[in-house]
Formats: C-alpha cells, sequence, structure tokens
C-alpha cells in the first residue's frame, strides 16, 4: 500500500518580537489610563478598578517569556492595542499569502522539489483574512504550484486535520505531493485590553511537504504510520467575530468578537481528552507510550503540556522528549506542533516514533503517528 511521508516542513517567523517587560508595560499603562478616567466610578464603589498585569503572572500562568509577531508598535502602543497591518491593493498579495510563500519555499527546497510538483496546496489555519477568493489559491499562484487549492479552518487543529486529508488522499492514490501551509495572524484576534489573556499568541506561519514514499525513498523523510481526528462541541473557546455581526445591532468591537476562553474548563477538558486521544490511537498502531521517542505538541500552555506527556509516557517527560516552543513563540495556534516538529526532529534515528498532535477550540485534536524513514 502507497504511504504519505513528510519531506520537507519550512518556518516563517515575523521580523518583531515583544517580550513580556515590554508587553506588561503597555498594558499596565492603558490600566492606569482607564482607572484615572473612570477614578469618580471607582471612588463610588461603582466599578472595580482594573488590575495590574506582570511578567511572573504570565510566565505561571502559560510558560510564555516572548512572541513573536507581524506588528509590534501597533500592538504596543497604550491607545490602539491591536497590529498596525494596512489593508492591501486587491492585485497585491495578501499577508497570509506571503506569509506562506516564505514558509513553503522552505518547505519544498527541504523536501528537494519544485513546486511544479504539487498537487494540491491546503491552506489550514484558525484565521484567514477573508472568505474568497481562497488564501490557497492565491498561493498556489505565487509558487507556481500545480493541482488545486482549498482553505480549511479548524481551529488549532487544522494542520493536523490537513495532514490527515494529504495523507488519505495519498494513500488512495488519488494525489502524489500535497503542501500544507499554516499562516496563523494570532495577534490579530487577541484582547490585548484583557489581563487573562493578552498574553498567549503570536504569529507564525509553517509549511508542510508531503508526498506518496515510493517518490521519496532515497531522501530523509517521516512515515505517517496513522492519523486520528476527534471533535466535541464546547463553546469554552470562542471567537464570533464573523460576517453576520453587521446584521446586529450589537458593538462590532464587543469582547467577544476577540478571542476568549474559559481557561479553567478548558485545562480540565481538554487535556483527558487529548490524552486518551493519543493513548488509543498508539494502541491501534500496537504501540504505548514507551514506544515514543518525541511528543511535538500544540503550543499553548506549558502546564497543560507536562500533564498531556504525562499521562502519556506514564511519566516525567523530559525536555527533549516533548519540546517546548511557546516560551519564545507563544501560542500560534495550529501552527504550533508542527513548529516543534520543524525545530526538533533532526536528532532522530532511523525508526524513532513521534506523535504530532494539535488540540483546542471546537474542541477540535489531531493524532499523527510519525515514524523517522519507511514504516517497517
Amino acid at each position: 500500500m502507497t504511504q504519505a511521508v513528510i519531506t520537507g516542513t519550512g518556518l516563517y517567523t515575523p521580523p518583531d518580537a515583544i517580550d513580556n517587560a515590554a508587553l506588561v508595560a503597555s498594558f499596565n499603562t492603558w490600566v492606569d489610563a482607564e482607572n484615572a478616567r473612570h477614578a469618580a466610578a471607582i471612588d463610588d464603589g461603582q466599578r472595580e478598578p482594573l488590575a495590574y498585569s506582570s511578567e511572573a503572572f504570565i510566565v505561571k500562568a502559560s510558560g510564555i517569556e516572548s512572541r513573536y509577531v507581524l506588528n509590534a508598535s501597533g500592538i504596543l502602543d497604550p491607545e490602539r492595542m491591536r497590529p498596525d497591518l494596512p489593508e492591501r491593493d486587491n492585485e497585491a498579495p495578501s499577508v497570509q499569502a506571503e506569509m506562506g510563500r516564505a514558509a513553503a519555499e522552505e518547505a519544498l527546497a527541504a523536501a528537494g522539489i519544485d513546486a511544479r510538483d504539487i498537487d494540491l496546496v491546503i491552506v489550514a489555519c484558525s484565521n484567514l483574512q477573508r472568505p474568497y477568493p481562497s488564501v490557497a489559491v492565491e498561493l498556489q499562484a505565487l509558487l507556481g504550484a500545480g493541482g488545486y487549492a482549498f482553505d480549511m479552518n479548524v481551529a488549532c487543529s487544522s494542520a493536523t486535520f490537513a495532514i490527515d486529508m494529504a495523507t488519505n488522499a495519498i494513500r488512495a492514490g488519488s494525489l502524489e505531493r500535497v503542501l500544507v501551509v499554516s499562516p496563523e495572524i494570532c495577534s490579530a484576534h487577541l484582547n490585548f485590553r484583557d489581563r487573562d489573556s493578552h498574553f498567549i499568541f503570536g504569529d507564525a506561519c509553517t509549511a508542510v511537504v508531503l508526498e506518496a514514499d515510493h517518490l521519496a525513498r532515497e531522501r530523509e523523510h517521516f512515515t505517517v504510520l496513522g492519523t486520528r481526528l476527534t471533535t466535541r462541541f464546547s463553546n469554552a473557546i470562542r471567537n464570533n467575530f464573523g460576517f453576520l455581526n453587521r446584521l446586529a445591532d450589537s458593538e462590532a468591537d464587543a469582547g467577544d468578537k476577540l478571542f476568549v476562553q474559559e481557561g479553567r474548563k478548558v485545562f480540565k477538558e481538554v487535556c483527558p481528552l487529548v490524552a486518551d486521544l493519543i493513548l488509543d490511537h498508539l494502541e491501534s498502531q500496537s504501540l504505548t507510550g514507551e514506544s515514543i521517542t518525541r511528543l511535538w505538541l500544540h503550543q499553548a500552555n506549558r502546564h497543560m503540556n507536562d500533564l498531556i506527556a504525562r499521562r502519556v509516557l506514564g511519566r516525567e517527560p523530559t525536555v527533549g522528549e516533548a519540546p517546548v516552543i511557546l516560551d519564545r513563540y507563544a501560542n500560534t495556534s495550529s501552527a504550533g506542533s508542527i513548529i516543534a516538529l520543524h525545530l526538533h526532529r533532526h536528532d532522530l534515528a532511523e525508526g524513532d516514533v513521534g506523535v504530532v498532535c494539535s488540540f483546542g477550540a471546537g474542541y477540535s485534536a489531531g493524532s499523527v503517528i510519525l515514524r523517522k524513514g519507511n514504516a517497517c
């Protein structure tokens, strides 16, 4: 049977970075201004004063120390507190297509193939900058890729869900080469005036090349042993921004039009869901936690990753077994687990097994089991 193999990955990292100190300084300056503006109501007991954020709070809550973003100046401006990304002319490449091109070109070079050899381009991410025309079709044109293209969104699980689709198409023999690209502009949907979440997200783009195994036996590759997906509806992570907002009388910039979550509920419900998904998936491949050399987990929260890794491995994970990149990249949604794969796979030996797993809003979770080299 034809197997799907990963032959190349790519990563686009934005030029701007914001550490916790700068983010906290901006937030606290805004807090001072808001508390001064509402001083009378606060003194009368009609309004609670806003609380400061702190570097210690952010690191303790998430493990995040810094994040890359497409535009730092707009985010750090206490009077704006959102990225400054001007609209582009329709004839200019979109922001996401440009990010995608940078990551895709690196992945194609690593795979040693030309964009013309690609049969399908999938742009899979949490937030697409427009409904249509498809960003994937635009990226296909920028790259000069063959075949066809489409966009898909399964929130933070978008990349693994797209890898599942690519794997199944290659196994069925309908396609031979697929490019999965995840351009995540998470800073654009983050409420930088919410103390509980203003530090969570960063921006990045990843790309993955998957090919039929007979095309790649002489090149370094990771064989996809299996994929498994699951979804369970929940409102605990939500973003209500959409084109129907303009039809309602509610405020267009209300807090629920940006990222909102019930953090404790997410932690309690998602961790067992993901750990069980991985363990059941391993068992279906006659594998156990002891079979795993590497866990490339979704990079949302250090505490979640530690708990999931402990349940899968049956013990405390080492830094090498469950690599963390969220300390410097923050949560980059569907790109996070792929960034971990991209940066932390080259030391694996032939035959080593690892799991890429993403999870997030929906709830959704995707597991991809990889073996370095051929399947057996």
